[in-house]
């Protein structure tokens, strides 16, 4: 049977399965044993349990639920709570002063945490309060902590930096600086923005007086709570960037950091424990069992000869390399609008990434690119994953449609952060030496 036929008939079987409600896990992962059984048989299907434990018989995959279990011990010892109470404090009377430290404290949890979903809701219930009651404008709070929430996706440790790096055999590493730069240049982006409107339009952004009314002491002494989990973030980084521990291990000593974090503020219970044990179990069930069924489709479509039929498709596009590059981003967005990050980088990836190194990119540049159309994703209609982390602390008036409206602004500003990526790459290369 013809490829081209063969790939619209498993694409159309993907998007029927996930119209009728189907789990993602369960779509790719039928879809890969009926396509076996039609072209090669039953006595192949023992191909598919050798591709899924080749996949997951990774020692760099244990990071994953080690960087998940540091961020939920940090989310549930109040951390992040008492950052942005520090900042708040030393807002003072500067126009949009809560947006703007609101903005700073997501780029400091991200580098402590890099979940998007406890981001955002932690700072819809703290911050989004606190706007509302200052009047600021609704439109600009709801955006600033979407958007500063999503920011887990770029600043690390991020697990879609983590699985890229796992999917494309690329340095962990390596996508951990190279990041750096465009997460920056992004939350400056945001900063930018915010300032921008609030100069413009002073009631955009009231000011705040609460943090004058604190003596310099107090606010210090907020500062100083923030020591340890900082230094924890610092010593994780800081022994990955310095060659001294590969990314598992950095993880495992920023779980036994959180911990201490948790001790020392008398947080350490045994029910907090067992609580961000289930927690982390169930992300990572969920990792790895979209990680099974994908590998199971790639591997299968691989075998038929499909993946090499799609790079010679994108290959003798009538486009430059940058060219095919943007079609794989315009493929990878619009995928994301109705899917999962992580079913679309385990589908796509093995796919997209071969032909960049055949174009002669750099694949931790392209793996940088895919994760901030990732956190474009995470805003995006009728998906957009952050827009229904907030809705369920927000309050009762605030509706899905307003968020959405009020990430537009913001997804135009990780466009013009995609576009500078994309035809600048020493952005993202410049730290990793290359």
């Amino acid at each position: 049977m013809d490829l081209g036929l063969i790939t619209l008939l498993m694409a159309g079987a993907i998007v029927l399965l996930m119209m009728l409600g189907v789990p993602l896990v369960f779509v790719t992962g039928s879809v890969a044993v009926v396509t076996l059984l039609l072209t090669f048989g039953p006595d192949a299907l023992p191909l598919i349990s050798s591709r899924i434990y080749s996949t997951v018989d990774s020692y760099a995959l244990v990071a994953v639920p080690m960087f998940v279990l540091m961020a939920a011990i940090l989310e549930r010892a109040g951390v992040a709570r008492e950052l942005y109470d520090a900042m708040h404090a030393w807002s003072g009377r500067l126009r949009g002063g809560v947006a703007l430290q609101t903005m700073v404290a997501a780029v400091i949890m991200a580098a402590m945490t890099g979940i998007v979903g406890g981001e955002v809701m932690l700072l819809g219930m703290v911050a989004l309060p606190q706007m509302l009651r200052l009047n600021y404008d609704r439109k600009l709070a709801i955006g600033t902590i979407c958007a500063g929430g999503s920011l887990g996706t770029m600043i690390p440790p991020s697990l879609v930096l983590i699985i890229f790096g796992l999917t494309a055999s690329v340095s962990i590493g390596d996508l951990f600086l190279a990041s750096i730069g465009p997460g920056l240049l992004l939350a400056t982006l945001y900063l930018l923005y915010i300032w921008l409107r609030c100069w413009i339009d002073p009631s955009m952004g009231p000011p705040a007086n609460e943090g004058e009314a604190l003596p310099l002491g107090a606010r210090l002494a907020l500062l100083k709570g923030l020591a340890l989990p900082l230094g924890v973030a610092a010593l994780v980084l800081g022994s990955i960037y310095a060659g001294i521990a590969a990314v598992s291990e950095a993880a495992a000593v920023g779980v036994a950091g959180a911990i201490a974090c948790a001790a020392v503020r008398g947080k350490l219970t045994l029910g907090l424990l067992l609580d961000v044990c289930r927690q982390t179990m169930k992300v990572c069930g969920t990792i790895l069992w979209l990680t099974f069924g994908a590998s199971a489709l790639i591997g299968v479509y691989g075998l038929i000869g499909g993946t090499r039929f799609v790079s010679t498709l994108m290959a003798d596009l009538p486009l430059g390399p940058l060219g095919i590059v943007a079609v794989m981003m315009l493929i990878v967005f619009v995928l994301g609008t109705v899917m999962d990050w992580i079913g679309i980088c385990l589908l796509t990836m093995p796919i997209f990434v071969p032909l960049v190194r055949e174009l002669g990119f750099d694949p931790v540049w392209f793996g940088v690119l895919f994760c901030l159309n990732v956190q474009m994703a995470y805003l995006s209609p009728p998906f957009g994953p952050a827009a229904f982390f907030l809705k369920s602390v927000a309050p009762p008036d605030v509706t899905l449609q307003e968020i959405f409206a009020a990430m537009i602004p913001f997804i135009l500003l990780q466009s013009i952060a995609l576009g500078v990526l994309l035809f600048w790459p020493p952005l993202a290369l410049w730290l990793v030496g290359r």
